[in-house]
């Protein structure tokens, strides 16, 4: 007897063998139609798995309906590409193909390079493996054998992969679709047929799993949707994201600079960057005062010793710079014989005296909070600081402010006891919603990243973490909507609460982050007195809720397509001249907006009103006041706004307290059509 239940609590039972695809006909015609794969007790498997008779089994059976569909037709679609370039091209090797927000691609090295313009003959290709339909059959191959099918495939990247990566697996599986078969842990539509609308996109540089010193690949970036429309949706999504790319509006803007002689991710602020960076930190320094924040400063570094007590380094030390030797210790172990190769692995093995660029502000803020005796009467301590850090990013994955090589968290730390924590947390939690009101980001989801039981990465006491990680639910339900759960997305020291943002054209970014931490105080051995007169341990708040000052800009730069609100625009205003005879009244008006505090200039050139207006327009100036004569007779200015067009004369001083008023609501304005 075979037994199933479904996922509506109901048992279906039969007397012979039966597979995934029968039970979805024995349920309907259509569902056996739609049926992609079945999940058994949340495993997956293809719809000709046969279940096993006995105990009854969970069954999920997924259609194009199910948010976990896109992404299996899209790893689909990716075999077929790398089938079609197979098709097209000699002596492909094949790397990884795994699916990514909005699309997938696949890494390959081909003796003639992939360009842009092999595209069209590769969709074509793609399309008539799709209409052969051809079933993606799965094949279980024991370790020696699957090793053995690759080599005879003359795959190189895959055999090393399982010689490695695969080192523990003593069964692999390969999906074979006609003359095409890959390794692959699946799972699969049935056949191409299931893959709807498909484009490719781009291509771009990579390295065999990520290692610069290895063999350098081309990675394919392609998309795939079920229908059409969607296709023509996410197109034209990505057309809009083109435009509003903040490497280009950046640059354009003359927001910051990223120079090869100073370093790759390592960003030049310019004026007018610098002016958002720092309106940006007044507006939430003003919050962290109101909360009883105070402000430190520390080093850019420390001795590996903290980072070490920390934990920071080893476990992050792929993302870290290589340690700085004290010259004097260098030259002693030079004396001593040491050679350059047995430095480099005692750096690497963390057996030097040495320092390291701060990769977290963390472990400065606790040594801080120990330099003198605590009571329970001095907790809360919130301890805040804009820290830069530094991280090595390997530079196929640094992306103008987005990824980069040295960034400034608007970082804090609060030290609290048990009591304290959940109303702190909520403390946090505000911060970020003002944050977001402010800009105008009010579509966000909240995430709770717990650790995973299972896996070794987490230090601490058990019974400790689960407090903490029932405190950071406790918090995020006090937004009062729904959050999600994330085993094995905790750091390694304590659960977290993400913030997801959504942006004005639907994209989603992860801004703003808090998180609960009980074992840093334990490794520095953190105390207060408390009220028995005895010591205790606090508990550690980590919260950050722009994040990455650089990744929030580069953020806000594309939400706003470089149109800032009026608060955090470096030029508020602009006074453009109808002539020369109007110079004087415009120079005039523009000390009157100065003295109200507001950012204006002047453009009293001679070019014509209308290339000024177009020079604005591009440079994103939110109101241009064009002034002359008649303006000068009446004391009035000509508006234009960036969002709403002409609104014609008015008084200076009503234009100026139309300023301040938006200003000081810090007001977020959008063109009708957008």
């Amino acid at each position: 007897m075979t037994s199933v239940k479904l996922p509506d609590g109901s048992l279906k039972e039969f007397e012979n063998a039966v597979s995934v695809k029968d039970v979805a006909k024995s349920i309907g015609s259509r569902l056996a139609k739609d049926a992609l794969w079945g999940e058994i007790d949340r495993q997956p498997v293809e719809l000709d798995y046969e279940i096993p008779a006995g105990e009854p089994v969970n069954l999920r059976i997924i259609t194009r309906k199910d948010p976990e569909a896109l992404a299996t037709m899209r790893h689909s679609c990716a075999h077929v590409m790398a089938r079609a370039v197979m098709r097209i091209k000699k002596g492909v090797q094949l790397a990884f193909g795994p699916t990514i927000e909005g699309g997938f691609y696949y890494d390959v090295e081909c003796k003639d390079p992939l360009t842009e313009d092999d595209f069209p003959a590769i969709e074509q290709e793609m399309a008539k493996i799709i209409a052969l339909d051809e079933p993606f059959e799965r094949i279980e191959r024991p370790r020696e054998d699957a090793i053995q099918v690759c080599k005879d495939l003359r795959q190189e990247f895959k055999v090393e992969h399982i010689e490695t990566g695969l080192a523990d697996d003593d069964t692999l599986s390969f999906y074979q679709q006609g003359e095409f078969i890959d390794l692959c842990r699946g799972p699969h539509v049935p056949s191409p047929g299931k893959i709807g609308a498909f484009k490719l996109l781009s291509i771009a540089g990579a390295y065999w799993k990520g290692d610069q010193s290895r063999q350098q690949l081309q990675r394919l970036y392609a998309t795939a949707f079920f229908t059409q429309a969607d296709l023509d949706a996410h197109l034209e999504l990505l057309e809009e994201a083109k435009k509003r790319d903040h490497r280009l509006l950046g640059k354009r803007l003359g927001l910051f600079h990223i120079d090869d002689m100073v370093g790759q991710g390592l960003i030049l602020w310019t004026p007018k960057g610098s002016f958002i960076r720092q309106k940006l930190q007044d507006f939430i320094s003003e919050h962290l005062n109101r909360q009883g924040y105070d402000q430190v400063f520390t080093p850019h570094i420390g001795k590996l010793e903290l980072y070490k007590t920390s934990g920071h380094f080893p476990y992050y030390q792929e993302s870290q710079y290589s340690p700085l030797v004290d010259r004097e210790y260098l030259s002693k172990l030079a004396d001593d014989g040491c050679t350059c190769g047995q430095l480099s692995n005692m750096m690497s093995d963390g057996e030097i005296e040495g320092y390291l660029l701060k990769p977290m502000n963390c472990p400065h803020h606790i040594r801080i909070y120990a330099a003198e005796q605590r009571s329970y009467r001095d907790l809360p301590i919130r301890l805040s600081e804009f820290g830069t850090v530094y991280r090595w990013e390997q530079s196929g994955e640094i992306g103008g402010l987005t990824r980069v090589r040295g960034f400034t968290q608007d970082d804090a730390h609060l030290f609290v006891t048990q009591e304290q924590l959940g109303e702190e947390l909520v403390g946090c939690i505000e911060l970020v919603k003002i944050i977001f009101g402010a800009m105008g980001m009010e579509d966000y989801s909240v995430r709770v990243g717990l650790r995973d039981p299972d896996s070794s990465k987490y230090v601490g006491d058990p019974e400790n973490w689960s407090l903490a990680e029932q405190a950071c639910r406790e918090a995020a339900a006090t937004l009062g909507k729904p959050f999600s759960e994330d085993p094995g997305e905790a750091a390694f020291y304590g659960p977290k609460i993400d913030f997801v943002v959504k942006d004005c054209i639907g994209r989603k970014w992860q801004l703003g982050t808090v998180q609960v931490d009980y074992n840093l105080p334990q490794r520095f051995g953190l105390e207060y007195i408390g009220a028995d007169n005895k010591p205790h341990r606090p508990i550690m708040i980590h919260r950050a809720p722009f994040g990455s000052m650089e990744r929030f800009i580069g953020v806000l730069i594309e939400h706003f397509a470089g149109s800032f609100p009026l608060w955090l625009a470096p030029e508020q205003g602009r006074i453009l001249t109808v002539s020369e005879k109007s110079e004087e009244y415009g120079r005039n008006v523009e000390k009157q907006f100065r003295a109200a505090g507001l950012r204006v200039k002047g453009d009293y050139r001679s070019e014509k009103l209308g290339s000024k207006i177009r020079d604005g327009q591009l440079e994103m100036v939110p109101y241009m006041m064009i002034v002359g004569p008649r303006d000068a007779e009446n004391g009035t200015v000509s508006l234009r706004d960036r969002c709403d067009g002409d609104l014609g004369a008015i008084p200076v001083a009503q234009a100026i307290a139309r300023f301040q008023k938006e200003v000081l609501e810090k007001t977020v304005r959008r063109k009708s059509a957008e």
